[in-house]
Order: C-alpha cells, then sequence, then structure tokens
C-alpha cells in the first residue's frame, strides 16, 4: 500500500487526478499478455484493447471503474485534463463485463512529440447501485466529449469516495496512434 502511494505521489497522480492513493493494486492485464505494472512504459499497441481488470471485490458491491489520460494534450500543457479512456458504472463484484458502460474503452493514443502520458486506473466502490441515466453515453469510435473529465469531480457527484484500487502506465506515439485517430473520426 505505502507502494502505491508513493509512486501515485512521485509520478504526480496524487494531486494531479486524485488526492489519495487507492489501498489496492489493481490488476491489469490486455489479450495480447500484456501486463500493467506501477509506472511500466507500454507501447499504444500493446494496450488498443480492452483489458481484463481485477481487484478484491465483494460480490454484493457496487464499483465503477476509470481510465484516464492527466497529460492531455501533452504533460506540459495538459490542456484537456483529464482525457477519460474507459469508464463503467455499477460493475456488481468484479464483473466488468456485466456493468453499465458509460465510455467504452480506447487505448492509448498520445500525440507525436509529445512524450509520455499517464494513463491511470481507478476502481471506485460505489454505495450502492447508481443512476447514470444523465451520462452521456460514449462509443468507441468517437473522441467527442472525453475531455476535460475529472474523474474526482465524478467520484464526488456519486458520492463514491477515494478509490479502492489502483494502477497506471506510461506511453508515448507509435505507429499505431494514426490508425487509432482514424477510428475515432468515425
Amino acid at each position: 500500500m505505502a507502494d502505491l502511494q508513493t509512486i501515485f505521489k512521485e509520478q504526480c497522480i496524487i494531486p494531479d487526478v486524485i488526492n489519495i492513493a487507492p489501498g489496492e493494486l489493481l490488476t491489469v492485464k490486455y489479450p495480447n499478455g500484456t501486463t500493467v505494472e506501477p509506472g511500466k512504459v507500454l507501447t499504444p499497441t500493446q494496450v488498443k484493447d480492452q483489458p481484463t481488470v481485477t481487484w478484491a471485490a465483494k460480490e454484493q458491491e457496487y464499483y465503477l471503474l476509470a481510465m484516464v489520460d492527466p497529460d492531455a494534450p501533452s504533460r506540459e500543457e495538459p490542456k484537456f485534463r483529464e482525457w477519460h479512456h474507459w469508464l463503467v458504472g455499477n460493475i456488481l463484484g468484479s464483473q466488468v463485463g456485466k456493468g453499465e458502460v458509460l465510455s467504452d474503452y480506447i487505448g492509448s493514443g498520445p500525440p507525436k512529440g509529445t512524450g509520455h502520458h499517464r494513463y491511470v486506473f481507478l476502481v471506485y466502490k460505489q454505495p450502492g447501485k447508481c443512476d447514470f441515466s444523465k451520462v452521456t453515453k460514449l462509443p468507441n469510435n468517437s473522441g467527442e466529449k472525453r475531455g476535460k473529465f475529472s474523474i474526482a469531480k465524478f467520484a464526488t457527484q456519486y458520492k463514491l469516495g477515494s478509490p479502492v484500487a489502483g494502477n497506471f502506465y506510461f506511453a508515448k506515439y507509435d505507429d499505431y496512434v494514426p490508425k487509432l485517430y482514424a477510428k475515432l473520426k468515425g
């Protein structure tokens, strides 16, 4: 736990994204076998497909999963902080696939020349099943309405408290990014 707290502070996820580090490491595995470890450098090609995410979930509790990039379009000039890549609520236990998809998964797409971006996964325990009917549902073929999101404000709005699990990786531009941008244009 202390290690997660330390690395989230060292990499400025605290305070750029959240104020308190999660108590548990979130396990994130991509279909190609890539596993996220805190601070590991991955490529957009490695993370293009939706991962499997697991944590010590309680079967009868509801959770919310988020993935955000606080470095959009760059860490030096984060004018779109945070760009959210994935948002799933009302996950009963650890059954992410049965949760309510608020924003479909989009892999990393850091613009050319912007260096390493932080991609942060967070899981929050919900106080119960939430009404997300007013949240605009976003498909994976559009980048519309994903920028200037704040998972901390979203968590406050839905009374989620602090994240219970988290993880993050770094990624910078590779030759998959133009393919992702083409997909996002619909």
